[in-house]
């Protein structure tokens, strides 16, 4: 048997509980997981308080880390003994062990540590998919990232700093902006007590910068 963190009601922290659960052997592409460390995410925050809803009762959680347990048939590049990471996948990582597809996984290199995998392999994978595939980041590019001291903001800035880009952040406090400024951002701006439009006017004045992309209203 195995325990997991579930819930049968969407709301506050207390919806969730410990239980027994059964984990059926790995069928064909999946893997068992033995976790040593999971990812919290507000996304889990989202999905326990139903503003996400799920089919009910669920688990929670979308990215751990863990050993390979066992595998199912079919997989091939996956053998129990082998620490991976995995993110994005349907939730259930709020547990002691969990099945995985195996294309979900990622082998881990020696030298990161668990948790750090744990806590940004999410972040980092829509970091990549922003600068990478909705808009394929260029040195001398400006970019706007709004949220720049939040968990995928610390490490797209970064990211789009060493890609040779101008990056302007956006935060809610000093404090933030601190976190960002050491994060990768050239410019700051604190929107709680300045207009984002005109102070990326000024910040932008005489850099030829135009709008590359923008999400459909």
């Amino acid at each position: 048997m195995n325990r997991a963190i579930r819930i049968h009601s969407f709301g506050a922290p207390d919806v969730m509980t410990w239980e027994l659960v059964s984990t059926p052997d790995p069928g064909e592409g999946q893997v068992l997981v033995r976790h040593t460390a999971i990812g919290l995410n507000y996304l889990d925050i989202y999905q326990r308080q139903g503003h996400y809803p799920l089919p009910l009762p669920s688990g929670l959680g979308v990215a751990g880390v863990g050993i390979v347990e066992s595998i199912g048939s079919g997989v091939i590049d996956i053998r129990p003994g082998d620490r991976v990471g995995y993110a994005g996948v349907p939730p259930g990582s709020y547990a002691r062990a969990r099945l995985v597809t195996a294309d979900r996984l990622v082998p881990l290199p020696e030298g990161i540590e668990d948790a750090v995998v744990a806590a940004t392999l999410q972040q980092g994978i829509t970091a990549r998919f922003l600068l990478k595939d909705v808009y394929a980041t260029r040195p001398g590019d400006t970019l706007l990232f709004h949220a720049a001291a939040g968990g995928v903001g610390s490490i797209a800035c970064q990211w789009a700093k060493r890609l040779g880009a101008h990056v302007i952040g956006t935060v809610s406090s000093d404090e933030k902006a601190a976190h960002a400024k050491a994060h990768g951002c050239d410019d700051v701006i604190i929107y709680t007590r300045e207009k984002i439009v005109p102070r990326v006017a000024e910040i932008t004045a005489g850099r030829g910068v135009q709008v590359v992309y923008d999400y459909p209203s």
